[in-house]
């Protein structure tokens, strides 16, 4: 794969990896509350939903490390479609159903990736 879409992937993978932290581990702090626009209450509640979504997006984000290491470049690139249009899919999803921004913030750059990679850049 090329050097350009593997960084856009790592960069999307990072991003999954951040997200995973703050799903799993740091729900419940203040900063991680404002970001999700939660209140102490709701974190705590919805704590296991949230820990359970953030192993999905580590899913997600083994996904698309597994496509940067595979040897074979061809299987590689199929790697990198699938995980990358499963992120798509899922801010595609998450945008309409939860917060707009979640289509710029996850969206976009998984968008960007997945040209990148089918355009051989």
């Amino acid at each position: 794969m090329s050097m350009l879409g593997s960084i856009m992937i790592a960069l999307v993978a990072l991003e999954h990896l951040y997200i995973l932290i703050m799903e799993m581990f740091l729900w419940t702090t203040p900063r991680v509350m404002k970001t999700f626009g939660t209140t102490s209450e709701q974190a705590q509640i919805t704590r296991p939903m949230a820990a359970n979504q953030g192993l999905y997006n580590g899913f997600l984000a083994a996904g698309l490390i597994w496509s940067l290491l595979h040897p074979d470049d061809h299987v590689s690139r199929q790697i990198a479609f699938f995980f990358l249009g499963c992120v798509l899919v899922a801010a595609l999803y998450g945008g309409w159903s939860v917060k707009k921004s979640i289509w710029l913030m996850q969206g976009l750059p998984a968008l960007i990736a997945l040209l990148l990679v089918w355009l051989g850049y």
